[in-house]
């Protein structure tokens, strides 16, 4: 019973979570919900640039890559490599895609936040940013990848994949079941917290010192962002691996 309602109240404390707001924002009302509107907006144009590259540099595949479709085999490679490490070689196919597609929203997300001029867009109430810096995002992307190792255990073991849930002993039970909470919020804190913060670092030092001190910090936040895509494609990956596997 105390599990239970342990388990409501950290789901309701997710959804306030994603309540936060922080300044003005601007929402678009769709019948009785408001939406985000900010979010959306800089998300499609990520999933814009993303596709339009993917289209552009495998439109006109050749036997002998050239320098586009030479970049997209070597991301694809880096991406198989990495779920491969942390999936294992028998399973990871199947999620090569999923583990990709985490990893290049992150990194582009993260990566527009640096180079592109959201600001210059006005709008109603507040303004553009990477869509990595908004708590919703990051907390959407962490539960998507709570519902993709739970669905990678429970389709290879059934519903005996909850028996890790006692392994090795019953009374590790309540420490089983809050790591499975714990997952999602180190997830989306750990993103969000970095990428807001380096925006944060970058807009103080530019507001202060307009010139030379802030570029090299720019440089810094570019590096920052294409780590924490990668740490966040790499737990994924380890977390399904390890629904996979069994409990570790």
């Amino acid at each position: 019973m105390y599990i239970a309602q342990f388990s409501i109240s950290t789901l309701n404390n997710l959804y306030e979570i994603s309540g936060v707001e922080v300044g003005q924002h601007f929402y678009w009302q769709i019948g009785s919900f408001q939406v985000h509107a900010q979010v959306l907006i800089t998300s499609w144009i990520v999933i814009a640039i993303l596709l339009s590259l993917a289209l552009l540099a495998t439109r006109d595949l050749q036997t002998i890559p050239l320098s586009g479709q030479n970049f997209v085999e070597y991301v694809l490679e880096f991406i198989r490599d990495l779920t491969r490490t942390q999936i294992g070689e028998e399973e990871y196919r199947p999620w090569v895609p999923f583990i990709g597609t985490m990893f290049l929203f992150i990194f582009v997300s993260n990566w527009s936040g640096a180079l592109l001029p959201w600001r210059i867009f006005e709008l109603p109430h507040g303004e553009l940013a990477a869509p990595t810096n908004d708590i919703n995002t990051t907390v959407a992307l962490a539960l998507l990848t709570s519902i993709a190792y739970f669905y990678a255990g429970l389709h290879k073991k059934g519903l005996n994949y909850f028996s890790k849930y006692i392994q090795p002993t019953p009374v590790l039970l309540p420490i089983n079941i809050l790591e499975d909470f714990t997952k999602p919020l180190s997830l989306s804190f750990r993103l969000f917290g970095n990428i807001l913060a380096d925006e944060l670092v970058v807009a103080v030092l530019i507001s202060l010192v307009p010139l030379v001190i802030p570029i090299p910090m720019m440089f810094l936040g570019l590096f920052t962002s294409a780590i924490q895509a990668l740490i966040f494609a790499t737990l994924a990956a380890a977390y399904i691996g390890e629904s996979l596997e069994g409990h570790h």
